[in-house]
C-alpha cells in the first residue's frame, strides 16, 4: 500500500467530493488497464537507447486526461501540476516524481494513432459496459 502524503491527507478531510473526481473514480474503475497495457506495450520503446520510458499505464492515465478534458499536451502537463484529481488519478507524488512533459505524450498520442490502438481500447470497454 501506498503511504498517505500530506496533501492526501488534508484533502481527505474534505466534506465533499468534486464532480471531477467523482468522474475519475468511475473510470478509474471501469477501464480494463491491464488489457490496455497489454494493447501498447508491443509498439512501446523498450527503454534500451535514448532517454528512459515512463510506465505505459501511466502515460495512458496523462492522455485520457488530456482527450476528456479537451486540453493542449502543455496544458494537461500544467493541469496536473494543478489539480489535486488529477495527480491522485496519475498516481502521482512530488516527492518522487514529476510529471510527464508534454513532448513525451506527444510521442505517445501518436504512438497510439499509428498503430490504431484506440479502437482496439474503445472496443475493450464496450465489450466490459
Amino acid at each position: 500500500m501506498k503511504q498517505q502524503s500530506f496533501s492526501d491527507y488534508e484533502y481527505s478531510c474534505r466534506k465533499k467530493k468534486t464532480k471531477r473526481e467523482e468522474f475519475l473514480d468511475i473510470m478509474e474503475e471501469i477501464i480494463p488497464w491491464d488489457e490496455w497495457v497489454e494493447f501498447v506495450r508491443p509498439y512501446y520503446p523498450s527503454g534500451k537507447r535514448g532517454r528512459p520510458v515512463k510506465g505505459i499505464e501511466k502515460m495512458l492515465r496523462m492522455y485520457l486526461l488530456q482527450v476528456w478534458f479537451n486540453l493542449s499536451d502543455e496544458g494537461i502537463e500544467d493541469a496536473i501540476y494543478d489539480s489535486y484529481a488529477f495527480r491522485k488519478f496519475m498516481g502521482i507524488n512530488f516527492v518522487d516524481e514529476q510529471v510527464l512533459d508534454a513532448t513525451t505524450l506527444l510521442k505517445f498520442r501518436h504512438l497510439l494513432e499509428k498503430n490504431h490502438l484506440g479502437e482496439q481500447m474503445f472496443k475493450a470497454i464496450c465489450r466490459g459496459i
